[in-house]
């Protein structure tokens, strides 16, 4: 388990203390809120529609269990007594009283965590697998690069102030479940003719202008990494666009000047930055894979598994949908889904934040991850253990059987918490998933991702949902456009628009209709539905949603 806490501890505290004083500055009215928003975008507060938001990293999503327990502290104590899991594997606090922030930011730095970089036109969270260091189809351990980059990137003097903000993704598992096709840039691990390296993308990004990454290098050598990056991140800084926030983004610079031309820039900086690099990034590089250990596993026998599914359907229903393969024989990495019947998707409660720590610590050897679906995953459970989690996950309401289901859909806070949002996400989410609950179909329609943003900036990353579902603001009534055929895990592709939007009480009785057909349409259970719509195309699935249309 990586813990930055020995070396950074110092800093962050004293990130924490300028802090205090720029709130203090706030309150006694030395500074306005004008000139106070941008100190405290640099540590990751927002003002929303009704309260200030505390967004807290968590890197790559891989949190200790006192780091949990500390989440937990503050949702108690200085929020409604939950937190929400993001998209970038970090933790939001909706609710905190501006004069509290400091004292939350004193706690989280006790703990090694903070919130530097959460916002703002810089760096943000560099984002990763759930499963990194678990899954059974990983080449290598993407988090020790992932270390290296976010030590690299935090409070880097040249790209505080960057055109717009910037994310970047890695994985090391031949299925790409970081979506790194989607980020401004994206890393894949590879190997070739024995030498580790990198697949570089970029240019990628959701938002108002949803663009698919490119390659601007199959192959990367490992040592050639953070100049590489480096150089990436200032020929974007140089040449992005600065007169429209709206064209700020990478995916637009390399869009209009071509990756040819951004390609050769980067390539001539490179070869001026990477002089510059005299081994000390190795060097650390060598320092964090030495941390990243595996734990010591259990070669021991699933004593009482296979007993549990035959005899349990529940038990059984759960470990068919919420367990992933690992990569050590008698081993399963457990997703325990926040999505459960009424919830909103990605809260959790302090009780619940409390819970998977301890059990982390009992059964999972102390690790714990953040996905970027809303989840929690932990990621080394040995199988004999499974029964005895599963009731503990079940009496706090965490065992919902639904990982990649129907009902785990990733949905933005959207118009309930946010000052940009143009509709609301969260009841149409609880809507869609108590809907097919309700009629019995959610394992029957099988895998499928449904993905609702509130606005055009898509949060809740709608343009890569099987079916995509976007709120908007249509004279003063919530419209819901929706989209299909997106993917960000084994063909990357932006979902295309279906046609008109449809008001909030129509918008269950059209997926209803969809996914009806869609169980018409399969060659058998196995078709899950976006190789359904890849193989039969657009046109059966938007009569489906436009019957009128289609008989007219």
């Amino acid at each position: 388990m990586f813990d930055v806490r020995p070396v950074e501890t110092d800093y962050v505290r004293h990130r924490a203390a300028q802090f205090r004083a720029q709130v203090a500055r706030r309150l006694d009215g030395s500074l306005t809120e004008d000139e106070f928003r941008p100190l405290r975008l640099m540590n990751g507060v927002y003002l929303q529609l009704h309260a200030y938001m505390l967004r807290v990293a968590i890197p790559y999503g891989t949190i200790s269990p006192d780091q949990m327990r500390m989440l937990a502290h503050l949702a108690q104590h200085y929020d409604k007594g939950y937190g929400h899991w993001t998209t970038r594997q970090n933790i939001q606090f909706n609710w905190p009283k501006l004069v509290d922030i400091p004292d939350m930011l004193d706690l989280l730095a006790s703990v090694g965590m903070h919130a530097i970089q959460t916002s703002g036109n810089t760096i943000r969270n560099v984002t990763t697998d759930a499963f990194a260091g678990a899954a059974a189809d990983e080449f290598a351990d993407p988090r020790p690069y992932a270390e290296l980059l976010r030590s690299w990137s935090t409070d880097h003097a040249e790209f505080q102030f960057l055109p717009r903000k910037f994310k970047i993704a890695i994985t090391g598992a031949a299925r790409d479940r970081a979506l790194v096709a989607a980020h401004d840039i994206g890393l894949r691990l590879i190997q070739r003719d024995g030498a580790t390296g990198f697949e570089v993308w970029v240019g990628g990004g959701l938002g108002r202008t949803p663009m698919l990454g490119q390659v601007i290098r199959d192959f990367l050598p490992e040592e050639d990494l953070l100049p590489y990056i480096e150089a990436i991140i200032a020929t974007y800084n140089l040449s992005g666009r600065r007169d429209n926030k709206y064209k700020a983004r990478i995916k637009i610079t390399v869009a209009e000047r071509g990756l040819d031309v951004f390609k050769a820039e980067t390539e001539e900086e490179f070869l001026r930055r990477r002089r510059d690099f005299h081994g000390a990034d190795r060097d650390a590089l060598a320092v964090f894979a030495r941390r990243f250990t595996p734990p010591a596993f259990r070669n021991a026998p699933a004593t009482g598994y296979e007993a549990e599914r035959q005899a349990n359907p529940a038990f059984r229903s759960w470990t068919d949908t919420n367990l992933h393969p690992h990569r050590v024989d008698g081993y399963s990495s457990v997703i325990v889904t926040f999505k459960a019947a009424g919830a909103t998707p990605g809260d959790a409660s302090a009780g619940q934040m409390r819970l998977l720590a301890d059990l982390a610590e009992t059964y999972g050897h102390g690790d714990l991850r953040i996905s970027h679906d809303q989840n929690v995953v932990l990621p080394h459970v040995h199988k004999s253990d499974l029964p005895a989690l599963y009731l503990a996950l079940r009496g706090a309401g965490l065992a919902t059987a639904n990982a990649g289901l129907t009902s785990d859909i990733i949905a933005c806070p959207g118009m309930d918490y946010c000052t940009l949002a143009t509709a609301r996400s969260i009841p149409i989410a609880q809507e869609i998933a108590d809907h097919f609950r309700a009629v019995g179909l959610e394992e029957e329609i099988g895998k499928l991702n449904i993905r609702i943003s509130g606005c055009i900036n898509a949060c809740g990353h709608h343009h890569l949902g099987h079916i995509g579902i976007l709120g908007l603001d249509r004279a003063g009534v919530e419209n819901y456009q929706i989209t299909l055929g997106g993917d960000g895990y084994d063909i990357p592709a932006i979902g295309q628009r279906a046609g008109a939007g449809f008001p909030a009480e129509e918008v269950v009785p059209a997926i209803d209709r969809l996914l009806r057909a869609y169980l018409e349409l399969r060659e058998d259970a196995s078709e899950r539905f976006i190789d359904a719509y890849r193989r039969l195309g657009p046109a059966p699935f938007k009569a489906a949603l436009y019957p009128e249309v289609a008989h007219a």
